[in-house]
């Protein structure tokens, strides 16, 4: 028979999982104080949480209390699956008074010797997070005041849930974006090069990047570009698109080529995303620069002696915008001994309170055909980098004299 509780001790049971304590706890930690608590408070002898993999479509065990076997083996169940599965397809509580080989697919509960089981799922709104379940070593038939009090409980782990995927994501989307941008600028003999990133603050990572490399014919490759979006999804479109542009940039000779070629890859294999990138080749004795722009803001230029400018170059659609097999178009400008090439994303520059255009005098007004390092750090003090609203990256080059 379902065991009754009174008021007081309802009370006390809700209490211990709306401890404001438990707020300030770590994701990993509140779980694992979640799961110690309900099993206290239900009187059970073990309780887990699996938390749904979308990709797959699978439960897997990320926390548990008299199963950490099962987490330790990295165990997994379909959704639909087993005694989790159920839960987790139905979206609703399953109880099991006798547990028998036919209930589970987990065999590490069956050598525990579970015989009876209670799981809930864990949602967020109409989401599905994952499964919450507990279970005794003694025959047990589960009340509505035990699934109410796990439902509880679920809603917390959902929390938990939650902030730990959104934490992974993050570290990845880092680990990944640090991994494409150059931990350190080459030395490349006839300029100076500085670049800085700045995460928008709201999301941490994005699809900025830049990239310098050396060709074989001498040219020296200066690339940036953004990837519309925030978060993982967009630092992986990124990453795919910084290094197929390496390829093409391996068997063009012009700029405008290269991002022709790569605007069919988008087309075909990143369809649906908006990137815009700029591909500039300086020539080996360093006085010409032939660029190409995928619906990129212009550079700035500046010479010795005279006032920065943004660069009178052709724009084009950005990348996966229009006919894939339009044919791209390259500007040449001279650069000579001393001048100053900025690139930069439209992060530096663009306010929601303001047309673009104000931030765009704004930018030359402060750039100079000075020490590339001086440069960026002086036009980032435009960009608000203590609270950005999105990612900022800004690549100086400038020809020694």
């Amino acid at each position: 028979m379902p065991r009754r509780i009174n008021d007081d001790e309802r009370l006390r049971r809700f209490e211990a999982v709306t401890d404001a304590a438990l707020s300030r706890l770590d994701a990993s930690d509140l779980l694992d104080e979640l799961l110690d608590r309900v099993r206290d408070l239900l009187d059970v002898d073990t309780a887990a949480i699996l938390l749904l993999d979308e990709h797959a479509q699978q439960l897997v065990a990320t926390a548990a209390k008299g199963l950490e076997e099962e987490v330790r083996a990295g165990f997994r169940v379909a959704v639909g699956r087993g005694f989790a599965g159920r839960v987790a397809a139905g979206r609703r509580p399953v109880r099991i008074a006798d547990v028998t080989a036919g209930d589970v697919v987990n065999p590490i509960l069956l050598h525990k010797g579970i015989r009876s089981l209670l799981g809930v799922p864990i949602l967020a709104g109409t989401d599905l997070i994952g499964v919450l379940h507990v279970g005794t070593l003694t025959p047990r038939r589960f009340g509505a005041d035990d699934i109410r009090l796990l439902e509880l409980v679920a809603d917390r782990a959902g929390v938990a849930g939650r902030i730990r995927s959104h934490k992974l994501d993050q570290a990845a989307a880092l680990a990944l974006q640090r991994s494409l941008l150059p931990a350190r600028l080459p030395e490349i003999p006839g300029v100076e090069l500085a670049a800085r990133y700045v995460p928008g603050h709201a999301f941490g990572i994005g699809g900025d990047w830049y990239d310098v490399f050396t060709l074989p014919s001498g040219h020296l490759g200066v690339v940036i570009g953004d990837v519309s979006g925030h978060g993982l999804a967009s630092a992986v479109v990124m990453g795919r698109i910084r290094s197929a542009l390496r390829s093409y940039a391996l068997i063009c000779d012009d700029p405008a080529e290269a991002l022709t070629l790569l605007n069919r890859k988008v087309h075909h294999f990143e369809a649906g995303s908006l990137t815009t990138a700029l591909y500039a080749m300086i020539s080996p004795d360093r006085e010409r620069i032939v660029l190409s722009s995928a619906g990129h803001l212009p550079p700035v230029v500046a010479c010795p002696g005279e006032g920065a400018a943004l660069a009178e170059i052709m724009v084009d659609p950005p990348l996966g915008i229009g006919p894939r097999t339009r044919r791209r178009r390259s500007t040449t400008l001279e650069f000579p001994p001393g001048a100053l090439l900025l690139c930069y994303t439209d992060g530096l520059v663009e306010r929601r309170d303001q047309v673009i255009d104000t931030g765009l005098g704004r930018l030359t007004g402060l750039v100079r055909a000075d020490n590339a390092e001086t440069v960026c750090t002086t036009v980032l003090g435009i960009a608000d980098t203590e609270q950005p609203g999105d990612d900022v990256a800004v690549l100086a080059v400038r020809r020694r004299t």
